[in-house]
């Protein structure tokens, strides 16, 4: 590359300075360096028909997430005597528009896995290529580079950790020196007939910043991604001893985990340098836990999904996706929604549903709570219509990390114990006897003694209506039974995995259409045995 040529660094994750070798490289013997980001309507125009406020994809929690990103991004790229240019448009519209308008030799920007910005690539990469324009889009997002482990393991995905783990080894760049800042950036000029914008604020994009009664504690950026990485690390027993699936997930005020994933989702933090921070703390102890359960492992957990998502043709999907089970899950509304809204009657599964609302996250054992609860535990919901709704709340919704663990909490893929069901009752008193965590996001149970906290359909009258709390008007009764809900969930998982062993996963639209018409025959059949048994008691 001659000197003094124009380089486009284009933003989508990696949302940082600190180990980003798209934008060291787009620094390096260039002229000027145009540093982008594309403001997508797909992903950020106001949807008022969704069920909660934001876009049609993202809730309004992670698209203010992005923007105090941005916001961040800015300034550090000022600091540097730059600054973030911010188009609106199609994506890959508007950066070939730019490679046009600016005479621009060299296109960088970080990989990634996900279908959607894998086609946006193929058509920016189509056209650069096209006019000679060099192309560096080098794998930062992730510790490995997913299509190497892919043609390692013989050109298919490793389907289990340890598998995954065998194949990987150590990343080559370990124990290499990351660049952690840069000194300057070449500024923009002449920007020609592009419409550039500062970073825009939530009401610039057309909403309305509500009332909310309680806002997440999650801001945005890789200033605060690193301050709570240094906080974390600081504490190097914590880092030593860490162990999942340890930790108690009703801690809301000092939550038992790192709270990093947001952060390593939009790429405010370098998965790699924090990797490398978690060696140099194992390096200084006596001893620390080991993969899967440790820190270390949880990191590597992330890129086995990314991994599998990425070898794996429809992945996010049942229909179609070669490793998940082909079950006849129930379409019913009136329960999906009564858990997407809270109203299932079980004040744990409410609680996390609440606070996933509310802050855009919660503790990884909270959501295999209420995932196990919408599809195999309890209401045999479609696991993709739990992941929708997650798709949308989470602060750090991940394509591949978000479907793998639908795939995984719903028995589909990956788990097949299905028998093992998290209690909405009994898992989250073993954490917080006294309900403090469920008083909090369900202020209405706050006056129920603990004793019936739980289960507040078991208190007597009395009890309800001292605590101001009548189960049925003022908080709901309980969607289901969960004995009898998760007894007959077995016994359907169970013949659908008959059909899938006699069918060697090959199973049609119209083997699940059969299945499911059997499994409601069985169940009318059961219910006139039962009838038949009582009258004849009687």
């Amino acid at each position: 590359m001659d000197p003094g040529s124009n380089s486009l660094m284009w933003f989508r994750k990696g949302l940082r300075i600190h180990d980003n070798p798209a934008l060291e490289y787009a620094a390096k013997d260039s002229k000027h360096v145009y540093p982008v980001f594309v403001i997508d309507p797909r992903y950020m125009e106001p949807d008022p028909t969704a069920f909660s406020p934001g876009s049609a994809r993202a809730g309004l929690n992670r698209i203010r997430f992005l923007l105090e990103s941005l916001t961040d991004l800015d300034k550090s790229l000022k600091n540097l005597g730059s600054r973030l240019l911010v188009l609106k448009g199609e994506p890959s519209e508007m950066v070939i528009h730019c490679l046009k308008e600016w005479n621009i030799s060299k296109l960088c920007f970080e990989f990634d896995t996900e279908p959607y910005y894998q086609a946006l690539d193929d058509k920016v990469k189509s056209y650069a290529s096209l006019v000679g324009i060099e192309i560096f889009s080098p794998v930062s997002h992730t510790l490995f580079n997913p299509a190497e482990i892919i043609q390692k393991n013989g050109g298919t995905p490793p389907l289990s950790y340890q598998s995954f783990i065998k194949v990987a080894g150590q990343p080559f760049w370990s124990s290499s020196c990351l660049s952690t800042s840069l000194s300057c950036l070449p500024p923009p000029v002449n920007l020609g007939s592009c419409t550039i914008s500062e970073v825009p604020s939530l009401n610039d994009l057309g909403y309305k910043e509500s009332e909310e009664d309680e806002r997440t504690p999650i801001r945005g950026g890789e200033s605060e991604a690193l301050r709570r990485l240094s906080e974390s690390i600081a504490d190097k027993d914590w880092v030593a001893n860490f162990e999942k699936p340890k930790g108690d997930p009703s801690a809301f005020l000092k939550p038992a985990t790192t709270v990093l994933s947001p952060y390593l989702k939009f790429g405010c933090l370098s998965p790699r340098y924090f990797y490398q921070c978690i060696q140099e703390v194992q390096k200084n102890v006596k001893r620390h836990t080991s993969p899967p359960v440790s820190l270390l492992g949880q990191l590597l957990w992330r890129d086995f999904f990314y991994t599998v998502a990425f070898g794996t043709p429809n992945f996010d999907k049942m229909h179609g996706n070669r490793i998940c089970k082909q079950i006849p899950w129930d379409s019913n509304d009136e329960l999906l929604a009564a858990w997407r809204d809270a109203r299932t009657g079980f004040p744990w599964i409410d609680a996390i549903m609440v606070q996933l609302r509310k802050w855009g996250w919660m503790h990884h054992l909270a959501r295999h709570c209420v995932a196990c609860f919408l599809t195999r535990g309890d209401l045999y919901v479609h696991w993709e219509k739990g992941r929708d709704v997650f798709e949308r709340l989470l602060v750090d919704s991940d394509w591949a990390i978000n479907n793998g663990n639908w795939l995984w909490l719903s028995c589909s893929s990956f788990f097949y114990q299905y028998n093992r069901i998290y209690s909405p009752i009994s898992f989250g008193k073993k954490y917080d006897p006294n309900g403090n965590y469920i008083r909090h996001f369900l202020p209405v149970l706050k006056d129920m003694p603990k004793e019936y906290i739980y289960e507040p359909w078991c208190a007597p009258l009395s009890i309800q209506t001292k605590a101001k709390c009548i189960i049925g008007k003022d908080y709901p009764k309980p969607v289901v039974s969960h004995d009898s809900a998760s007894k007959e969930c077995r016994r359907r998982l169970a013949e659908a995995y008959e059909l899938n062993k006699k069918l060697n996963g090959t199973v049609s639209e119209e083997d699940l259409k059969k299945l499911r018409r059997k499994l409601e025959e069985d169940t009318i059949q059961e219910s006139k045995s039962k009838r038949l048994k009582q009258k004849s008691i009687g």
